[in-house]
C-alpha cells in the first residue's frame, strides 16, 4: 500500500539524488524522515515492484566521452546469461543485457561502452571479443551520432496501491 509518505518520497526521488556524501540522509532532511526511513521506504517500493532499480545517470559526453558504442551481438540463448556476465566484469563496459530478437534484428545481447575516440573503444571491443570468445557471433557496432535528454523514471500515482512509469 502506498501513503503519503512513500508519494512524497518518490516525488523526490525522481527528480535525482543530490550530489553528496548522504544523499538520502539529504531528501530525508527535505521531507522530515530520517536517513534510516528514506532507505526502509525505498526498499519496501522495491520489494513491491513499485521502483524497478535506481541508478546513476551519467552524461559521458559532458565528460568528455566523446565515442559512445552500443555494440549489439547474435549470440546463442543458452549462453547469453553467461556472456553478458563476462562483459559486464570489464569496467569500460557501462551496460550490459539481454534484448528478445525479432524478425529484422537478429540481436540479442547488448552492451555500451563509453570512450573518449572510436580508436580507444574499437580496441576495447576487439578485447572483448577474445576475452569472452564473441569473435564467432554476428555483431554490430552503433556508435552515437548526437545525445538525447537522458532523466530517471517518471511516476504518476494512478490510485493509491499503484503507480505507473511514466
Amino acid at each position: 500500500m502506498l501513503d503519503a509518505r512513500d508519494r512524497q518520497l518518490l516525488e523526490r526521488v525522481q527528480l535525482g539524488l543530490p550530489v553528496c556524501s548522504r544523499p538520502y540522509a539529504d531528501i530525508g532532511n527535505a521531507l522530515s524522515m530520517s536517513e534510516a526511513e528514506v532507505l526502509d521506504r525505498l526498499s519496501r517500493l522495491k520489494q513491491n515492484g513499485l521502483i524497478k532499480r535506481m541508478g546513476v545517470i551519467v552524461k559521458h559526453h559532458q565528460l568528455g566521452y566523446r565515442a559512445n558504442a552500443m555494440i549489439v551481438w547474435n549470440a546463442p540463448d543458452n549462453l547469453v546469461k553467461q556472456l553478458g556476465g563476462h562483459l559486464s566484469r570489464f569496467a569500460f563496459v557501462t551496460l550490459c543485457y539481454q534484448r528478445p530478437r525479432h524478425p529484422e534484428w537478429p540481436y540479442n545481447l547488448y552492451c555500451m561502452i563509453h570512450g573518449k575516440d572510436r580508436t580507444t573503444v574499437l580496441a576495447q571491443l576487439e578485447q572483448l571479443n577474445a576475452a569472452c570468445g564473441l569473435t564467432g557471433f554476428d555483431q554490430k557496432v552503433l556508435f552515437s551520432r548526437r545525445c538525447f535528454k537522458q532523466r530517471g523514471a517518471i511516476y504518476q500515482p494512478t490510485d493509491s496501491r499503484s503507480l505507473t512509469h511514466g
